[in-house]
């Protein structure tokens, strides 16, 4: 069932705001996942999905720009639970923050931009294609497959924490509807973005 978001999309501010929040998030992430890589490879491929998040990042600033508000204003507000998020998901370990990246982004990523549908056309299509610009997914996939074939009991551990960290980003994801919006009309896409992390962790071989 094809959702319509126009009532359920937040002002277009809001929205910039925390959609560039959590495109920092991801960033900073990933330049810790540089920090304790194991090996130069892994460092190269990480570092270049770090840029592409920090891009997205540059792009949603930008979009602030044009809008004439001050960008760190605007992501001020999200600020305390994007901290929050990053100490739920980090992980324990290179693993657990790498598994955490590739979950979360895959699922906020997908959800803002198809929220970005509900945004006025010129806008909505600018950020609908900031999103879907391919970012960390290739080398995270590429460098768990890779620890999971080689750590014996890694594989069990980390499909606990891929479940575990569904419920947290989805929570994320209705904190960006409208205030007082049904959320219940948007269910649809909450299913297709749980299929789609299905997808996700089957491709690693782990039971979502």
């Amino acid at each position: 069932m094809r959702v319509d978001f126009t009532d359920l999309a937040p002002e277009p501010i809001a929205f910039l705001g925390q959609a560039a929040a959590i495109q920092l998030e991801f960033f900073e992430g990933l330049s810790r996942a540089v920090t304790t890589a194991p090996d130069l490879g892994a460092k190269e491929g990480l570092s270049a999905a770090a840029g592409v998040a920090l891009r997205k990042h540059h792009a949603l600033i930008a979009e602030l720009r044009r809008e004439g508000v001050e960008p760190v204003t605007m992501m001020q507000p999200f600020a305390a639970a994007t901290d929050r998020f990053r100490e739920i998901t980090s992980g324990d370990d290179w693993y657990e923050l790498l598994l955490g990246i590739h979950v979360t982004s895959g699922i906020l990523d997908d959800f803002f931009a198809r929220l970005a549908e509900g945004l006025p056309s010129d806008l909505g299509s600018r950020v609908r294609k900031v999103l879907d610009e391919a970012g960390a997914g290739g080398v995270l996939v590429r460098e768990l497959s890779s620890a999971i074939a080689d750590v014996p009991g890694l594989a069990d551990r980390l499909a606990l924490w891929g479940r575990s960290l569904v419920g947290d980003t989805l929570l994320v994801a209705k904190s960006a509807l409208r205030t007082g919006g049904d959320d219940q009309a948007v269910e649809p896409v909450f299913t297709e973005l749980i299929a789609e992390h299905t997808r996700r962790m089957d491709a690693l071989g782990l039971t979502a």
